[in-house]
Parts: C-alpha cells; sequence; structure tokens
C-alpha cells in the first residue's frame, strides 16, 4: 500500500473519530443533578436535564473548549498524515 493511499484511509478514520469524540454525550445522573456532556477530552457543551428543581432544559455551550478540541483532534491528525508520508517505505 503507498503512503499517500495510507494517509488518505487515516484521515478518513480520524475524521470519523473526531466526529464521535465532538458529538457523542456522557450522561450523568447525579440525585439532584442530570447532566449530558459534550465533547473529549476538552466539554465543549452541556446539556442540563435535571435539577433539585425539577425537569429543565438548559444547553451550556463553550466555543473556546470547542475550538481547543477541534485542534486538539486536528494536531494529532496532522502529525499522523506527517508521520505516514515521512517514515512509511
Amino acid at each position: 500500500m503507498s503512503k499517500e493511499n495510507l494517509a488518505t484511509i487515516f484521515s478518513i478514520f480520524w475524521a470519523f473519530v473526531l466526529i464521535l469524540a465532538l458529538s457523542v454525550g456522557i450522561k450523568v445522573d447525579w440525585p439532584d443533578y442530570v447532566h449530558v456532556n459534550y465533547g473529549f477530552p476538552f466539554v465543549w457543551g452541556v446539556n442540563t436535564l435535571v435539577t433539585i428543581y425539577g425537569p429543565v432544559n438548559i444547553w451550556m455551550v463553550q466555543p473556546l473548549m470547542l475550538s481547543l478540541d477541534l485542534m486538539f483532534w486536528l494536531v494529532i491528525m496532522i502529525l499522523g498524515i506527517c508521520l505516514i508520508l515521512k517514515y512509511k517505505k
């Protein structure tokens, strides 16, 4: 397999990982506070579902954390592609 084909397959796979890392929510159940965190490793969005006062639907989005999360995953992708193109024989 050529370096270019391997780099293409890696970038498609990594784009799928990036989409999963940004969009999959992790539900956190506390007795008086139920919420869903979005983003890995940096939580950029929180959807609060239940508080001590009852059911709610409040979103808190942090654009800076979203940008950091995107940069984290894209820098790893760029480094991976550079390593594939440089060292693959």
